[in-house]
């Protein structure tokens, strides 16, 4: 029986019919694609090039002194001196990112509110990388340090394993 959608013609398997119709490759579940990410990518200030430093500074010096005044962020919270602060400066860097990607012309209309969130949750971690000693000037941090305390030939004894049991 013939029904109103058979035109009688033989069909091929459908994979072959989609492949020949010479579609956009675009698929929208793919999560490995080459666009960048929306808003900007993330600066790994460990690996920065001396020639790059001066504007990834200006424009996290620029966004900070911006961020601290519109919601009035204490110096408690974010001192004067936040650049010598390396966790401090990787914090405010990381929410930065966060910042210029809920405002990505990309997002769908979330990301203000899920950066607010984000913000306000940052805040203890904040705490945490600024221990609040610099309300009378910088105090340098005595960082740690791992110099001559790992005894190479401990390590080398224990990398050996993979301590598995």
């Amino acid at each position: 029986m013939k029904s109103e959608y058979d035109d009688g013609e033989e069909w091929g398997p459908i994979e072959e019919l989609i492949g020949n119709l010479d579609l956009d490759p675009f698929d929208p579940l793919a999560r490995g694609g080459s666009d960048a990410a929306p808003g900007s990518r993330a600066v790994r200030w460990r690996d920065l090039p001396p020639e790059q430093a001066r504007v990834e500074w200006d424009t996290l010096r620029q966004w900070v002194e911006w961020v601290t005044a519109r919601f009035d962020v204490p110096v408690t919270l974010v001192p004067d001196c936040w650049w010598r602060h390396p966790a401090l400066v990787e914090e405010l860097s990381a929410l930065h990112v966060a910042w210029r990607t809920a405002y990505d012309k990309q997002d769908t209309g979330l990301g203000p509110v899920m950066w607010l969130e984000r913000w306000h949750n940052a805040k203890a971690r904040l705490r945490a990388a600024y221990p609040g000693s610099c309300t009378n000037g910088h105090q340098p941090h005595k960082r740690r340090s791992w110099e001559d305390t790992t005894s190479q030939d401990e390590w080398n004894a224990w990398a050996s394993d993979a301590h598995g049991d």
